[in-house]
């Protein structure tokens, strides 16, 4: 119900991802009568496949976590958490109010064993292959064993949807160089270094695009900076570029013949195809997705959470760490 957009998004979203995935089933949790309302356009080419769960409130974009954990017990996001837990859904897909929807999921779901703190990992695009970059917000200050566990759940995250078996990771630094780097960075290395992860070394921030690496590590508030950088260099060359292309008739002719590679780099840098971030550590499986999300945009994020759920991913996460953290303590 949340979001920028609502139902009016999320609806037919679901409708995209029931045409993808035959045998999925989907609950939309939020006002009966607005969703019900929205989904008989549907309803007809997916009989038996969407249950409508009511919901009589709604977490606001700007409500405080704090608020909305308290007050907004029957919120579509709390509600839909609570599928989740009582085992009548395998994941969430939520437009909504960020911090809410962590504050949310770690009350009712939990972390799991050896994870205090969850983190927020997305894929970008890149050069040579898309990147796996956490943590985007969820921790503004981590330490070293934090990082260290989040390294863990992208590398498993990324093994997962990859199906890599070990996948590349490095931690993002301030310079390649071991001198480079703060205190936390070095300790978090360290860590790295004597683990079983397939560890490469630091990177810096013009490689989080290159797609030399398969998993980025940095604590939420390097990664939060980097993300909304990396959003604003994108509509600078959107704005910049339809700017140039309707200065003149002779500009408005080239923007004519440019149109296919245009089309092709829109495509391939289209951000509705990258939409989704999971949300690592819990014992559960929740996506966010952007709160500006298109209905094609929102249905990569349940496809996100379609193949989590497919690789049970939190289970491999769970056990995974626990034969890291093992192996560190028989050292």
């Amino acid at each position: 119900m949340s979001g920028d957009h609502g139902p009016s998004v999320t609806v037919p979203a679901a409708a995209f991802a029931l045409s993808e995935f035959p045998s999925l089933k989907l609950t939309l949790v939020g006002d009966r009568d607005e969703v019900g309302k929205l989904w008989q356009k549907y309803a007809a080419k997916y009989p038996g496949r969407v249950e409508i769960v009511h919901a009589s409130q709604v977490v606001e974009m700007h409500e405080r976590p704090s608020s909305a954990l308290r007050g907004k017990r029957d919120s579509s996001m709390r509600v839909s958490l609570d599928l989740v837990k009582e085992g009548i859904v395998r994941a969430c897909v939520s437009a909504g109010n960020t911090g809410a929807l962590m504050a949310t999921a770690r009350y009712v779901l939990k972390t799991l064993p050896g994870i205090d703190r969850p983190a927020i990992c997305t894929s970008l695009p890149g050069i040579a292959a898309h990147t796996h970059v956490l943590d985007l917000g969820a921790n503004v200050d981590s330490g070293s064993e934090e990082l260290f566990r989040f390294a863990v759940m992208g590398s498993v995250l990324a093994s997962a949807i990859e199906n890599k078996p070990s996948p590349t990771v490095a931690l993002l630094n301030v310079g390649e160089e071991e001198i480079k780097g703060n205190d936390r960075v070095k300790q978090t290395a360290a860590l790295l270094e004597a683990s079983d992860l397939n560890y490469v070394g630091y990177v810096e921030g013009d490689d989080i695009y290159r797609g030399k690496v398969d998993v980025i590590v940095c604590d939420g508030f390097v990664g939060n900076v980097a993300l909304k950088a990396s959003e604003g260099v994108a509509r600078l060359i959107h704005h910049t570029a339809r700017d140039e292309f309707t200065r003149s008739l002779f500009t408005k002719l080239a923007a004519v013949a440019a149109i296919p590679v245009l089309n092709r780099l829109g495509k391939r840098l289209d951000p509705r195809r990258y939409n989704g971030a999971s949300m690592l550590g819990l014992r559960g499986i929740v996506v966010k997705s952007h709160g500006s999300a298109d209905a094609l945009s929102f249905s990569h994020a349940i496809k996100e959470a379609v193949i989590e759920v497919d690789k049970r991913v939190p289970e491999r996460i769970s056990s995974v760490l626990e034969q890291m953290l093992l192996q560190r303590n028989d050292v």
